[in-house]
């Protein structure tokens, strides 16, 4: 049976699928990411929105002369800009319990978490909010605390009231393949009690 170039595009495309946070809504790729990342980056997640940035690299080691490696990070939410994302960006505030869903499409053996990340440094907050130091989807069916599970929002002070500058970041390492999936958030900012003198 001779298979068509559709067919063949679809296979590899399954090839490279492995997994995602399905809810919150998380960042995508659209206009304000092809601007600094380049159509090719968009058009790949597009085609298949569980891959990740080695794989990326692979099918295109040059990603073209509109991609932007000081404006896109590939291994900050995959590079996918805020602009595209502002309707989707939710509102927590300290204690908060944040419900999260992940689609597992291949497992790999890997370390797993889920952080605060400061977008404009590229760091985390405090310490994870949960993780799994190994075996995180190593088998075809993962423990359902792996892929349903919660995490509450910490005391982060005033670091987190502008939209886009905080996101909780799903982390996945697992055979040199590095997934992310980033959830926009704000906090109300602290109110500060003032001493008036009669």
């Amino acid at each position: 049976m001779q298979l068509t170039v559709t067919a063949l595009l679809g296979l590899v495309a399954a090839a490279n699928a492995h997994g995602i946070v399905t809810s919150p809504a998380t960042r995508t790729p659209g206009k304000a990411t092809e601007a600094v990342c380049g159509k090719t980056m968009v058009d790949f997640y597009q085609a298949d929105n569980t891959s990740y940035p080695e794989a990326l690299f692979r099918a295109h080691p040059t990603l073209g002369s509109d991609y932007n490696p000081a404006k896109c990070n590939l291994y900050l939410c995959r590079g996918y800009q805020f602009g595209d994302n502002t309707a989707n960006v939710q509102s927590y505030k300290t204690g908060d319990v944040v419900d999260m869903s992940v689609f597992i499409r291949i497992p790999h053996k890997g370390y797993a978490n889920v952080s605060v990340v400061d977008t404009t440094t590229n760091s985390v907050i405090g310490t994870p909010l949960i993780s799994w130091p190994d075996n995180y989807a190593a088998t075809l069916n993962p423990p359902a605390n792996q892929t349903k599970f919660s995490v509450t929002i910490p005391a982060l002070g005033d670091r987190c009231t502008t939209a886009g500058t905080c996101v909780l970041q799903w982390y996945w390492l697992g055979q040199g393949q590095t997934y992310e999936s980033c959830v926009d958030f704000t906090t109300p900012k602290s109110m500060s009690m003032k001493l008036f003198k009669a």
